[in-house]
């Protein structure tokens, strides 16, 4: 078998049919269905079962179990040869990827532009992947990226996964809630920590704020909580307070929470920024910076582009001047 053969097939078991994996082959069908009845005919010689069957015209291809368990290989090869690939070409810097937040890609962007010549002159591949808050760690264990800025829970006790990590601490600070409750019902001084659970909350099931929450009230906040929506993004937790929709509060970081209170939309139900005041144990602090591994700065000679890119963001942090 050829990786082309085990690429087509794999296409085929994704959409189905040989004209559908034609188009997004870039090729005849009738190039596809010489590809699987080859290897139709060398798996019936080999294993005594064809992989593919032809169910009838317009109905998708029926694969057999050595289909199904070819299809398994195929895809495990594929995986583990672009692994490879992607680690070879890392170690020899010609591939660089950097993972980030919406929130912070500031940080990425002024980074590249000291190193984006030197990068361009050394032909190295820069890619940036978007990262959400809850995958920030699976993105950098399973190597995934090479290098990552996000948000974290930090706590007196630290966290265990980072002693593996090199840390660019960027800023630190309280969470705020974020409320289209009038003051009658919500007063403007600080809300405690402990008090959460008599107001109405909007939650998402993972990510910054779910840590937050899980580190003052447990595994099983929820069931130690009003949550009056569950939201899987901010930007709709946002659109659900402002539309009114929903009466109650976020936690949010500090940057988004003053930030939507600033705004001035006639068409929009007013939110207020209501400070937190930590009165449980562990306290809790949300921490914005840069991650890598260790073993990766280690293992690579100071002029590769992971330690020259991690070089930019701790210059960055040392000459970075936020707006007021």
């Amino acid at each position: 078998m050829t990786f082309d053969q085990l690429r087509t097939l794999l296409v085929v078991h994704e959409t189905g049919s040989a004209l559908r994996a034609a188009r997004v082959l870039g090729r005849e069908q009738s190039s596809v269905q010489k590809q699987l009845d080859i290897l139709n005919r060398n798996s019936q010689n080999l294993c005594g079962e064809v992989l593919t069957v032809r169910q009838g015209r317009g109905k998708d291809f029926l694969f057999t179990p050595t289909g199904e368990a070819t299809v398994e290989l195929a895809r495990m090869t594929f995986d583990k040869w672009l692994e490879s690939i992607h680690l070879s070409r890392r170690r020899l810097g010609r591939m660089l990827t950097v993972g980030t937040t919406e929130f912070t890609l500031p940080i990425v962007s002024r980074a590249w532009n000291r190193v984006s010549e030197e990068f361009r002159q050394r032909e190295v591949e820069f890619k940036v992947a978007h990262v959400r808050t809850k995958d920030v760690w699976s993105r950098l264990e399973n190597r995934q990226v090479d290098l990552v800025c996000g948000s974290i829970v930090s706590t007196p006790e630290g966290d265990l996964r980072l002693k593996e990590y090199e840390v660019i601490e960027y800023a630190r600070g309280q969470a705020l809630l974020l409320t289209n409750l009038p003051e009658s019902e919500l007063p403007d001084g600080p809300v405690e920590t402990s008090a959460l659970g008599r107001v109405p909350l909007v939650v998402p099931p993972a990510g910054l704020v779910a840590d937050l929450l899980a580190t003052w009230y447990g595994p099983h906040y929820r069931d130690r909580l009003n949550v009056v929506a569950d939201i899987d993004d901010v930007h709709y937790g946002l659109s659900l307070l402002r539309s009114g929709f929903v009466r109650g509060c976020m936690i949010v970081t500090g940057s988004i929470g003053r930030g939507m209170a600033a705004q001035d939309d006639p068409d929009a139900v007013p939110l207020r920024a209501i400070g937190l005041h930590d009165d449980l144990e562990p306290k809790a602090e949300l921490m914005t910076g840069a991650f890598v591994r260790r073993a990766d700065l280690e293992r690579y000679g100071p002029g590769h582009p992971l330690n020259r890119l991690w070089a930019a963001v701790k210059e960055d942090v040392r000459t970075y001047t936020p707006l007021a």
